[in-house]
């Protein structure tokens, strides 16, 4: 008997950000080999190959039981950049972490008053495409997804007081 295909996964997860505007934000984002200033849990991020990939990792501390640190990589291609509309394209093309097929883009979009008039703040979105990962449910990738985001607007936050 054949095995069943599994569907893509699709979420997205929003962060809403009071007091920093879209156009302080978007730089942050735009700037795509340093993604470590906005995610604390990334070690390092750099340009590597053609210009448009870069390599972001992490050290996994030793295991209780006395095992090794372990080093989380991923190599991720930078498709689209659309600076009118504040949003970045990008895709995963090789890790070490099980993702395939992977494509994410981040947005960042003005929260107005009612009258539209004054910016309150602004909100970034986090959406992907992926295959579905081995060992992980689609809800605790969604929560991996959306606590990330959380902390990326709380960094922002707190640095662009």
């Amino acid at each position: 008997m054949a095995a069943q295909q599994q569907s893509k996964w699709e979420g997205k997860a929003i962060a809403n950000l009071k007091g920093p505007k879209a156009e302080q934000v978007w730089p942050l984002f735009e700037d795509f080999f340093n993604f470590q200033k906005l995610l604390p849990t990334i070690d390092t991020c750099y340009q590597v190959k053609d210009g448009l990939t870069r390599c972001c990792a992490r050290t996994l501390p030793p295991s209780s039981d006395g095992g090794e640190s372990i080093i989380k990589w991923c190599h991720e291609k930078l498709l689209a950049v659309d600076k009118i509309e504040r949003c970045l394209t990008y895709e995963v093309l090789d890790n070490n972490m099980g993702i395939r097929s992977y494509v994410a883009t981040f947005k960042v979009l003005s929260i107005s008053d009612d009258t539209g008039d004054h910016e309150l703040g602004c909100q970034i979105e986090w959406s992907f495409v992926a295959d579905p990962i081995d060992d992980l449910t689609l809800e605790f990738f969604l929560g991996y997804v959306d606590s990330s985001l959380q902390s990326i607007a709380e960094n922002i936050e707190k640095g662009l007081e």
